[in-house]
């Protein structure tokens, strides 16, 4: 005999979201790093974070990397459709480069206009700047020929690059699996004492976990592709607390934009 079911006479009231802020993530169909390092970093009671993925095939080229221009307004709407988004974050530090940040803005502004957007290059800037850094030292897990936008691109912001180090790999999936251990060793050869601090680009590697490990290493300051982009969309969401374990720039508030 199949157990009788009661429909109840009303729904109870419900609230205005699941959560009071909502991140959207447009992140590589190959990558393993971003969606982990948001959940540690950035989800908690007050924020969700929704993720996406958008085409992409390797070798990280340039051209590689500007071919996922046309999908990015298309997969950005496809987070929470038809509902609103405080932050969308595009999680690629070298196709930032390549495409732009006010290209990948008003593709993301296609599909959710009202939304705040951050790219990790962009973020990265706003970190180092509010770390007070001019001088910067940079490392990278990409090519010469990846790299080389790169440093143009933080060149065009202002800072002096005093040393500027490629690990030379053309696989992101690749890029993800260079150990923490491995990591924070690459940051003390690529650290260059004339520099105030160490940029680790590339949202694939798992630089952010061992920011603090880094900069009791070098002395300096150090900003990851993933802690600038967490901490900004921390900020952009009203989440002001210093968490001095994740590293300096994590007890910063974000500079008036």
């Amino acid at each position: 005999m199949p157990a009788a079911i009661h429909p109840l006479n009303e729904v109870p009231p419900l609230d205005e979201r699941a959560f009071d802020k909502r991140i959207g993530l447009v992140i590589l169909a190959t990558d393993h790093t971003t969606e982990p390092d948001f959940a540690t970093l950035v989800a908690n009671p007050r924020i969700g974070v929704y993720v996406n993925r958008v085409p992409y095939a390797n070798p990280v080229t340039p051209a590689n990397l500007r071919a996922m221009q046309p999908s990015l307004t298309a997969c950005a709407a496809l987070i929470l459709p038809d509902e609103t988004l405080d932050v969308v974050m595009y999680s690629c530090t070298s196709a930032s480069v390549v495409i732009g940040d006010p290209e990948i803005e008003q593709a993301i502004h296609a599909a959710k206009p009202e939304a705040r957007v951050v790219t990790p290059t962009a973020a990265a800037v706003i970190a180092l700047k509010a770390l007070g850094a001019r001088r910067i030292s940079v490392l990278t897990p990409y090519t010469v020929e990846t790299s080389r936008p790169m440093a143009e691109y933080f060149g065009a912001q202002g800072f002096a690059i005093d040393r500027f180090t490629c690990i030379g790999l053309t696989d992101d999936r690749e890029m993800a699996r260079i150990s923490h251990d491995d990591i924070v060793a690459l940051a003390s050869v690529a650290m260059s004492s004339e520099s105030d601090a160490l940029f680790i680009s590339c949202t694939a590697v798992r630089a952010a976990a061992v920011i603090a490990r880094i900069e009791a290493a070098i002395g300096k300051a150090v900003v990851s592709s993933n802690l600038a982009t967490a901490w900004m969309c921390l900020r952009l969401c009203g989440d002001s607390e210093a968490r001095p374990a994740r590293g300096r720039l994590m007890t910063l508030p974000l500079p008036v934009l």
